[in-house]
């Protein structure tokens, strides 16, 4: 949690984002992903300065349990001074404690947030997902929060001015922004509707520039005309010319000594292999995006 301390930007975690969503399709299935087409809305999590503060807690952790489809996970919610904005005992259940860092007991709004993520550690914890590493698990809850519909609080709680900054999670601000746009792409969602942070309109926007050029790429005809130059140029001395930096397709030949281009999908970043012969329809066997490319 930055409390108004330095907070980071860009995109220094892109390729474990990527990572998690990957692994997000290959354990869940797209048929699973496909059942949380629509996101925690506002009301549901609201918290007012009124509210009972544990009761209050209890019911948003109900309400993000509901959306995970935890029904037989039950949340208690506590609050203690800590470094990080919360955390969750992750033990055999069907109880898990939650602490929440002191700062939200008048930071309500905010709950919602905190409790997203750690509830999504008992998601992950019952799917057996995790990847190797604090930093890099870490990264793939956010992720996986965000992809599924509850992550947009998290970008919420961002806020950041010349006299104090707040962000809560592991990704930066354009990195929630670029996942919500990857969901958003695939649900025709449009989350920035309930969005009360300025900073957060604006991350959203960077990371839907980002994930937009991910399905401008080739051998995808959406490329532009700098791409496919690039591409043919290669391809013309594939594959003896070794994979350039920033390049994510990559020639290699079949048994049969034709050459083939892989390259990931841009809605999964599951790699797809195809020939190089011209235009061709692919389908991602993982997300089951229809791919039109020219290889």
């Amino acid at each position: 949690m930055a409390n108004d301390g330095p907070v980071e930007h860009g995109y220094p975690h892109l390729e474990t984002v990527r990572a998690a969503i990957t692994a997000l399709y290959k354990r869940l299935s797209y048929d699973t992903i496909q059942t949380f087409a629509t996101s925690v809305v506002p009301a549901d999590v609201a918290f007012c300065d009124t509210d009972d503060l544990y009761l209050g807690a209890q019911r948003v952790a109900h309400e993000l349990v509901r959306h995970y489809r935890l029904p037989d996970a039950r949340l208690i919610v506590s609050f203690r001074e800590m470094r990080h904005a919360a955390n969750v005992e992750l033990a055999a259940g069907p109880e898990y404690f939650v602490e929440l860092n002191d700062r939200f007991r008048t930071h309500r709004r905010d709950i919602g947030a905190a409790l997203a993520h750690e509830v999504m550690h008992v998601y992950l914890h019952r799917l057996d997902l995790s990847f190797p590493g604090v930093r890099d698990n870490e990264i793939l809850t956010d992720t996986a929060t965000t992809y599924l519909g509850a992550g947009w609080l998290l970008l919420d709680a961002y806020r950041e001015d010349r006299a104090s900054s707040q962000k809560l999670g592991y990704l930066t601000p354009e990195e929630f922004g670029y996942v919500l746009a990857k969901r958003a792409l695939v649900f025709g969602e449009d989350p920035s509707v309930w969005f009360t942070s300025p900073q957060a309109y604006t991350a959203y926007a960077k990371g839907m520039q980002l994930a937009r050029h991910d399905e401008q790429q080739p051998p995808l005809t959406a490329a532009g005309w700098a791409g496919r130059r690039r591409y043919a140029r290669d391809r013309r001395h594939a594959p003896a010319v070794p994979q350039q930096p920033g390049v994510r397709y990559s020639f290699t030949p079949d048994g049969g000594g034709r050459l083939r281009v892989s390259f990931p999908c841009p809605t999964c970043h599951q790699r797809i292999r195809v020939p190089v012969r011209g235009r061709v329809r692919a389908r991602c066997a993982l997300c089951r995006s229809v791919l039109e490319c020219d290889t």
